[in-house]
């Protein structure tokens, strides 16, 4: 049986607002629109990546990120969450909170970012 195809939510993938801009929600999709299989730090990864590409599109680094709201399925993933979290994230971390409960997508975690990046 085929999966069907993922339809795209009426969302922008960002916006910005002065010299914010504001990421939505990152879920683990693999080029193929597809959640990638494999445990939550292959899912953190993934979404991470995802929320980066969508960063650096429009003129952004990590380091610009001020902002951090995660969901994740299961307090149990904290942990490995946290670990991939700090492989792109340095010091100073920026502000985050995690929530966790169900998501829409078949995933294990989403993660949306608010970044400062001046205008020249």
């Amino acid at each position: 049986m085929s999966t069907p195809p993922v339809q795209a939510p009426p969302l922008s993938k960002s916006r910005r607002a002065g010299d914010l801009l504001f990421l939505s929600g990152q879920l683990p999709r693999g080029a193929d629109g597809q959640i990638v299989e494999g445990d939550v730090a292959v899912q953190t990864r993934q979404a991470l990546s995802n929320l980066v590409a969508v960063l650096e599109a429009n003129g952004g680094t990590t380091a610009d990120v001020v902002k951090v709201t995660a969901w994740l399925t299961d307090r149990r993933h904290y942990k490995a969450f946290n670990d991939v979290y700090c492989e792109i994230f340095s010091a100073p971390f920026p502000a985050r909170s995690v929530v966790v409960c169900d998501l829409v997508a078949d995933a294990d975690v989403e993660i949306e970012a608010t970044a400062y990046i001046a205008r020249s």
